[in-house]
This record gives structure tokens, C-alpha cells and sequence, in this order.
């Protein structure tokens, strides 16, 4: 019997779920800084948008408790219809589950808020009942706390979950580098996300390639300070 999971992420077989990254639930997350959770799954959504992978983008009591979507992300799918549920497990929602299943892909790659619930319940339930492949995208997600987020990551292994890293999902997603359609766009992803290889990659283009110092373009540039 083959082993599906052998196979790698590519844009054909893969989508994506974004899960409750909403301010609210972000506020109780203590696995991981939460400047660095908000920088990784902005780079997964660019590095999806990039290469075309169909994404979901689910929320839950908005209104009611846990505030919007990063505004970040919602930059970055502008036409993307943001699917509002009640229950804690996305999975229980039928419109989540008709957009995956619209989207044709086995293997799901996820990005969500809390790891030990939200996450857990959905990957759970979408394997057992769906018969998807999770990819649990861990520097992407958080729990109330390091044990939380552990252990919840731990139990989804148990069960069969694949743990990966926003950056290892997009190079595999790449793959190859003469895939030039793509390469701009990721190196400018890494640049801007991707923290000490990102400055690696600058360097190289400026002091080894000798390409042109990049400057600030006028929203990026701090405002002078006012003479006293």
C-alpha cells in the first residue's frame, strides 16, 4: 500500500485553512510571540497566494468576542469571503466543509488559533470523517501555552497529523529554483518574513550580486522629525 503522506506539498494537491487568526483569540496565545505567529501566517497566505493554492478562511463570533481577521491577511486574499461560524471546530460548520470539498484537495495545510482546540478538533474530525491529510503548520498557530500548544501538536501526531513550519511549506511548495514564474515572488516573501535567512538573502543580492540598494519607498519611511 502506498503511503500518501511520502508525497510532497505541491500546488496541485494541497490547500490551505486559516483558522480564527482574529486579535481576541490571538490575546490568549502564550506558545508563541505573538508578533512572530502574526508575521508567519501572513507569509503562508502570500506564499499560498503565490502559487495559487485555493484558501479558506474561517472565523468564529466575530462580532460577539473575537474581533476580525488581521487586516494583514485579508490584504492579502482583498475578494475573499470569510466564512463566520459559532462552533469551536470549523469542522462541525457545513460551510467549511463544502469549501474544502469544493476545492478538490486531499491534503490540507493548516494555519489556526487555538492549537489545542480549534486546531485539534478540526484536524480530528476532518481526518476521521473526511478523509483528509492535515498538515498542522506549528509556527503558525498557537495555544494558551507551551504545554498547550505541545501537547495538542503531540496528539495530532499521534493521530496521524503532519507537522511542518510556514517557510518549510512554501520551499516545498517552490521546490525547484529554476522555477522562475515563482522565484521572485518567494525570495521577496523570504526577504520580508523570513528574519535572518531573509537578511542572508539581501546581502547576497546587494554585496554578492552587487544589485541595487534597495531604498524605502514614501509609505515605508519614517517621518522626519520636526525641527525644534
Amino acid at each position: 500500500m502506498s503511503n500518501t503522506k511520502l508525497e510532497v506539498l505541491t500546488p496541485q494537491n494541497s490547500q490551505l485553512i486559516i483558522i480564527d487568526q482574529q486579535p481576541q483569540m490571538a490575546f490568549g496565545v502564550q506558545s508563541i510571540d505573538r508578533q512572530a505567529l502574526k508575521n508567519n501566517v501572513v507569509a503562508l497566505a502570500k506564499a499560498a497566494k503565490v502559487f495559487n493554492i485555493p484558501t479558506t478562511i474561517t472565523t468564529v463570533e466575530s462580532e460577539s468576542f473575537s474581533g476580525f481577521t488581521y487586516p494583514e491577511l485579508l490584504d492579502v486574499f482583498p475578494n475573499q469571503k470569510v466564512l463566520e461560524r459559532t462552533s469551536m471546530n470549523s469542522w462541525d460548520d457545513q460551510k467549511v466543509r463544502d469549501a474544502l470539498a469544493a476545492n478538490g484537495r486531499k491534503k490540507v495545510v493548516v494555519a489556526g488559533l487555538w492549537t489545542e482546540v480549534c486546531n485539534t478538533t478540526f484536524a480530528l474530525c476532518a481526518m476521521l470523517e473526511g478523509e483528509y491529510e492535515i498538515y498542522m503548520v506549528a509556527d503558525a498557530s498557537g495555544g494558551t501555552s507551551k504545554d498547550a500548544h505541545d501537547y495538542a501538536m503531540q496528539r495530532m501526531v499521534q493521530a496521524g497529523v503532519v507537522p511542518v513550519t510556514w517557510q518549510q511549506v512554501m520551499l516545498e511548495w517552490q521546490r525547484d529554483w529554476a522555477r522562475r514564474e515563482t522565484y521572485d515572488a518567494v525570495m521577496a516573501i523570504a526577504k520580508e518574513h523570513s528574519g535572518a535567512y531573509g537578511m542572508g538573502v539581501d546581502y547576497a543580492y546587494t554585496m554578492v550580486h552587487k544589485a541595487a540598494q534597495r531604498t524605502a519607498t514614501p509609505h515605508e519611511a519614517l517621518p522626519a522629525v520636526a525641527a525644534r
